[in-house]
């Protein structure tokens, strides 16, 4: 593991759930890359969106937001999702999405550190599967969850969603279904 930044001291970190306070430190941090520059908003305080969404997961019992901490201060974080399946028995799987950790602090161990503690919140849910897609434009990333035990065994495809003019939007809700 590369020592990109050895003034930082790591033996106060600590990860947990995610607080409402925590919501302008994980806004900062998706914004603070070249794909999240494009489609964040940094603001004082976050947007509603950023808010009813955090609020969103919060209260859904399938989703957490799980942070990483040195002192006060947010360094790394991601967002859980539990999800039962039809496939592999009717078992549940896990979903990693949004993971960032701090760039001046990358190669310190934290995001792996992070994503260990999401393997075991999977299996204390008793997830058959973790699961997560990395965009192409982030090879350092890929690799990273390789050195994790990841494999690229799916091609993950996304299709952006974009308002019709006659729709109106569905207010978020925690038991809500797609």
């Amino acid at each position: 593991m590369r020592d990109t930044n050895p003034a930082v001291d790591l033996r106060p970190l600590t990860i947990r759930t995610a607080a409402p306070d925590d919501l302008p430190q994980l806004v900062a941090m998706l914004a603070d890359d070249f794909l999240g520059r494009e489609r964040e908003v940094v603001s004082d305080p976050p947007a509603a969106g950023y808010v009813a969404a955090f609020d969103a997961i919060r209260a859904d019992p399938n989703n957490e937001i799980v942070v990483a901490c040195i002192g006060d201060r947010v360094v790394a974080s991601l967002q859980l999702t539990f999800t039962p399946s039809i496939s592999y028995q009717g078992s549940w799987r896990a979903t990693v999405e949004s993971v960032r950790t701090a760039a001046e602090l990358r190669g310190r161990g934290i995001g792996a550190a992070l994503m260990h503690e999401a393997i075991a919140r999977a299996r204390r849910r008793g997830c058959r599967m973790l699961q997560l897609t990395t965009n192409k434009a982030r090879p350092d990333a890929k690799r990273f969850y390789e050195r994790l035990g990841f494999t690229a065994s799916h091609e993950g495809m996304k299709l952006p969603l974009e308002p019709e003019p006659h729709d109106v939007p569905l207010p978020l809700r925690a038991d809500a279904g797609p």
